[in-house]
């Protein structure tokens, strides 16, 4: 507190009573500080109408700086003899000027949003990329893209330029998620909630309308169903047929075993 008495800048004290939707642009800053601190995770609050409430500005090496006066501080600077550096103009801070949570491996730290939950052991590589209200339980490996509203759970990797479908990239109101000790494989991609040990080939992006062929443990065919039906359920491996171009879909249980689980989602 001490070190807040000396402080030559306007300070600000927000406080949250209840779990309310932000009303104002400290309400939802302290929000996205919450989650990054891992005092919350991601869809634990309301984050309802943040957009609005967070200006667009620009990021710089001397904080953030208000876009009507960003051309006079750049002209203030060269004329002092220094650079005025801008990383980014957009809604979000880079999540490492505020918040770097313990244990993390980041290579690139423009690409994870102040708001993003970053667990212990997550490592994140330079492809990857990590936005607000999402985010990983760790440990994993993140060379892919976690949207909006997505969480990765531990020991799950994320390969080299795959892609999670989240609420504001078309996911509509399905919650997407990652189960535990999943692999999606680069360039891959997800519309649908996996469940644990899911492996998706490299190359496939499946989305809820996705026409999938159900593989028994034998490989025989058991039925063709679309991909949503398949929604958090566990071991299961997606591939595309390489002679005929049908996804399918590969499982250890028997046809009886298949048909069983689908009904108890029904």
């Amino acid at each position: 507190m001490t070190h807040l008495a000396e402080s030559q800048r306007p300070l600000v004290v927000t406080l949250l009573e209840s779990d309310a939707a932000p009303t104002t642009t400290p309400e939802a800053y302290l929000k996205l500080q919450l989650l990054s601190h891992r005092l919350a995770r991601p869809h634990q609050l309301n984050l309802s109408g943040i957009f609005a409430l967070l200006p667009n500005v620009a990021w710089t090496n001397q904080g953030a700086v208000d876009l009507g006066e960003l051309a006079e501080r750049q002209l203030e600077a060269r004329l002092k003899g220094y650079l005025l550096e801008v990383t980014s103009v957009d809604k979000f801070p880079k999540m490492t000027d505020y918040v770097v949570p313990t244990g993390v491996r980041i290579a690139d730290s423009a690409r994870i949003r102040l708001g993003a939950y970053i667990g212990e052991g997550t490592t994140v590589m330079h492809e990857g990329f990590v936005n607000f209200n999402a985010g990983t339980e760790g440990p994993g490996m993140i060379e892919g893209r976690v949207s909006a509203g997505v969480f990765v759970g531990k020991g799950s990797d994320l390969g080299g330029g795959c892609s999670t479908m989240g609420t504001l990239s078309g996911g509509g109101n399905i919650v997407i998620s990652v189960g535990e000790g999943c692999l999606i494989g680069a360039n891959a991609g997800i519309g649908i909630p996996l469940g644990d040990r899911n492996t998706v080939e490299s190359g496939l992006y499946i989305t809820a309308g996705t026409k999938v062929n159900l593989l028994d443990e034998q490989g025989e065919l058991v039925k063709v169903i679309k991909a949503r039906e398949l929604a958090g359920q566990n071991d299961l491996l997606f591939r595309r047929n390489s002679l005929s171009g049908a996804v399918e879909c590969k499982t250890h249980k028997s046809a009886i075993e298949l048909n069983e689980a689908l009904h108890a989602h029904n």
